[in-house]
């Protein structure tokens, strides 16, 4: 007899041997009929895994993450299977579950793209089947006869501690694996391998280069079709592509993971840092400015040499190391140390436009959201303990406000001390209290994170939701109580004493270049009227229409409009369509008729007609629309 205790805090006596399948057949058919796993006593494990003593049971689905991770990983071993029948040959490694699907890595002649329709034919036909994908335990002696063929499965045999090995077995297809999977094959119902790549065994490029596979699975076709949809939008939206198209920033060999920013770009970029310093002024805050690279005993101070110094450019200058700086906050802090600062000071809300630089690997990097070097709009707020609540609500109400002029919703997420943590429980408690009571009293919904926090301090995050619903995470708010304690910043309290300020870092954009990327996929490359790089664009019918064209051109430059004149040969057609493919705001055309009536006539890059419009009245339409950035 066992008792199970269910999530809810209910419980049920089974007097007989029970497993997850039988409580989930016992709970409803539709349960049954979706679960994958079941977390038994917190660990996640096969569904015909029996009871044998009381536990606490959980039934997952694919609704939940570790549901789906299993629901995946038993994809990838669905197109091991399928791969193992066509091309009997291949040797496999290891296929994980990733952010998004799974992947499988095998050593096998390169694939085509052709080759992947045959093997999802193949996994169907697996599926259909209804095979049941049983776990079985061997010795390593076992192991090591069953996996002969294969030298990878070996090295991983041999690296393993335990007497017993675990393997799992769908119809002739046997893998090494810890698991769990779902019980049958029929469960994985939608499914589609998405690209080819090569990777090297154990990312070792010493090693031979392997075949990798990518997909994706889904419990529903209709899922699997949303996804595609998505996923056919997100490539029409891809940051990387119409940067080029709109000739707003590029990559180069010369300097990998490092932004070029075009003229227009540098448009975008820096209407992007008028907005924040106007936001910011209104919002109380200052600037500095600190330099790029530091020496190492600034980064031993703060704890970066010993822990961070593998993603750090370092170099010697008079027999001296010193390091580019990953990160603004050292710097800030020798700015505030610089004079003594008493209560009445606080709150201080200093904040910084600093150009980080971080050695990420060549394989993670990707466009504007993963680079190198990348612009910080750090802020660091130094506030007595009273203060903190206020502090929060206000970085809260700022980025609300940012994020709003660019058509962006977002939640939030309170990450609560981690198992690994500097200072006392209490600092902690109050921390996290003052953050929570910021969030409650915002009006906002919440998520909290247990444990997520940083060493340093409790956090929160601001995950962007785009155009057609992904979410970024962009912006924090973090606690820190470890640089005021490493840098012994202090300042004078009304009782005359020497107190610790408190501190939060916190950005909003997060990185400039990952927020560019970011709304350059938001808005598919169509900014508005404030930030778009070329506003307006005048196309002439004729020659003789030069003149007047020029003269509202000029007219319109001198207002402060990013206006543009074609006056090419070309069909008014042709040269219309261009200009809504360049994105541009407004073409405003110029024939005869416009010219004799003193006249435009307008479109918009929707090609929604707006017809003839006053000069005079169409530039103050849109100085107006610039002014209230819609």
């Amino acid at each position: 007899m066992v008792i199970v205790t269910f999530p809810d805090g209910s419980k049920k006596e089974y007097k007989e041997t029970v497993t997850g399948m039988k409580i989930a057949e016992q709970i409803s058919r539709g349960l049954a009929e979706n679960a994958v796993a079941m977390k038994l006593n917190g660990k996640v494990v096969d569904l015909n895994t029996p009871l044998t003593e009381d536990s606490t049971v959980q039934i997952l689905t694919p609704k939940d993450k570790e549901g789906m991770d299993v629901f995946r990983h038993s994809t990838a071993h669905l197109m091991a299977h399928a791969i193992h029948e066509l091309y009997p040959y291949a040797k496999f490694t290891i296929g994980p579950v990733v952010e998004e699907g799974f992947y499988y890595d095998m050593e096998h002649d390169p694939f085509k793209p052709e080759d992947l329709d045959k093997i999802e034919q193949k996994m169907h036909e697996i599926m259909k089947k209804k095979l049941p994908i049983e776990r079985q335990e061997i010795t390593k002696k076992q192991a090591k006869e069953l996996f002969k063929d294969n030298e990878y499965k070996l090295e991983m045999i041999d690296e393993l501690d335990e007497a017993t090995i675990t393997v799992y077995r769908q119809g002739d297809f046997v893998d090494l694996c810890r698991g769990p999977h779902v019980p049958n094959t029929s469960i994985i119902k939608a499914f589609k391998l998405t690209k080819i790549a090569g990777a090297y065994w154990r990312a070792d490029a010493k090693n031979k280069q392997l075949q990798r596979i990518y997909g994706i699975s889904f419990p529903s076709k209709e899922e699997l079709k949303q996804y595609i949809t998505l996923r056919e939008e997100a490539e029409k939206r891809d940051h990387r592509k119409l940067g080029r198209e709109l000739d707003l920033f590029s990559f180069h060999d010369e300097g990998p993971g490092m932004p070029f920013l075009h003229p227009k770009g540098m448009v975008i970029w820096n209407e992007l840092l008028a907005f924040w310093r106007e936001l910011h002024r209104q919002a109380g805050y200052v600037e500095i400015k600190t330099p790029i690279m530091l020496s190492r005993k600034l980064w031993e101070q703060s704890g970066h040499w010993m822990n961070y110094k593998e993603n750090m450019y370092t170099t010697v200058i008079d027999q001296m190391d010193y390091a580019i700086k990953p990160m603004n906050c050292p710097g800030g802090m020798l700015v505030y140390k610089e004079k003594i600062h008493s209560y009445k000071e606080m709150p201080l809300r200093v904040g910084e436009i600093g150009l980080v630089h971080r050695h990420e690997l060549s394989g993670v990097l990707s466009g504007m959201f993963r680079v190198r070097c990348f612009h910080q709009d750090d802020a660091h707020l130094f506030m007595t303990p009273e203060q903190i609540t206020e502090e929060v609500l206000g970085v809260i109400n700022l980025a609300d406000k940012i994020y709003g002029a660019f058509g962006l919703t977002y939640r939030l997420e309170l990450s609560t001390r981690p198992d690994k943590s500097i200072g006392t429980d209490e600092a902690w408690e109050a921390a996290e209290a003052g953050l929570r009571k910021a969030l409650e009293e915002s009006g906002m919904e919440y998520k909290i994170n247990p444990g997520d926090g940083a060493f340093y301090g409790p956090k929160i995050d601001f995950h962007l939701k785009d155009a057609i619903g992904r979410t970024w995470q962009c912006g924090t708010i973090q606690l820190d109580m470890n640089n005021p304690e490493r840098f012994d910043l202090t300042y004078e309290g009304s009782d005359g004493k020497q107190h610790r300020p408190v501190m939060l870092h916190r950005t909003i954009y997060g990185s400039l270049e990952r927020f560019f990327g970011v709304l350059t996929e938001h808005y598919a490359g169509k900014f508005p009227l404030w930030l778009n790089p070329v506003q307006a664009r005048i196309v002439t019918v004729a020659d003789r229409h030069n003149e007047y064209a020029e003269m509202i051109r000029q007219k319109y430059f001198d207002a402060g409009v990013r206006v543009e004149l074609d006056s090419r040969a070309e069909s008014i057609p042709k040269k219309v369509r261009e200009s809504q493919l360049a994105k541009v705001n407004y073409t405003l055309v110029v024939g005869d008729k416009e010219q004799a009536n003193n006249t435009v006539n307008v479109r918009t890059r929707d090609n929604e007609v707006l017809g003839e419009k006053d000069p005079q009245e169409f530039l103050d339409q849109m100085l107006g629309e610039i002014k209230d950035r819609k």
